[in-house]
């Protein structure tokens, strides 16, 4: 009578396991987005680049060298852009994220730098058109006006060898005023 009852507990454990183990398993609920065109494009902007950082006020731009490295993370679904300006403690550092949603064509990146502690997110409001990427400025904190609106463009020139990427501030309707530019070549 023992063993029968230990036979008959044994199959309910193994039983009860086999259902764990089922239950266990990740369903996929969404399928795997497969890189699209702009991740082509953002896989030209990969490589080792020069900077030349311009900021706009006034009459006298004010233009610091540095240095970007950008490359492809995450199976060619983001291009990652790794920025150093200045030496020593003057040195500044910041991390750039980007993506493209081929569903919608539009792309979405996010900004952090070691000046500050935010973090700034941008995206398209149209899709791709194959040459440019523009964004507009997000506002990430639902609780506070949104203080503070950009749009940014940035191409290739020179048969790829040289990036721009411009800042512009948005004012009313039309307004805008270059803040902040990136004239990048390609090293080597």
């Amino acid at each position: 009578m023992r063993s029968s009852t230990r036979g008959i507990v044994a199959c309910l454990l193994l039983s009860a396991m086999a259902g764990l183990a089922g239950a266990q398993e990740p369903k996929p609920f969404e399928p795997r987005s497969a890189p699209g065109v702009g991740q082509k494009f953002l896989e030209t902007m990969a490589g080792r680049w020069t900077v030349t950082k311009v900021i706009h006020r006034g009459d006298n731009p004010i233009k610091t060298p540095g240095e970007c490295r950008q490359y492809m993370i995450q199976g060619g679904r983001f291009l990652q852009s790794d920025f150093a300006f200045g030496d020593g403690e003057k040195r500044e550092t910041g991390t750039g994220i980007i993506g493209f949603e081929p569903e919608n064509g539009k792309f979405t990146s996010f900004w952090f730098e070691s000046r500050q502690t935010r973090m700034s997110a941008r995206r398209s409001r149209e899709p791709f058109d194959g040459s440019r990427i523009v964004l507009y400025s997000l506002n990430l904190d639902p609780d506070q006006k949104e203080t503070r609106r950009t749009r940014t463009e940035s191409h290739l020139e020179d048969e790829g060898r040289t990036l721009i990427h411009r800042q512009y501030l948005l004012g009313g309707p039309g307004e805008e005023r270059l803040v902040m530019e990136l004239i990048m070549k390609r090293k080597g």
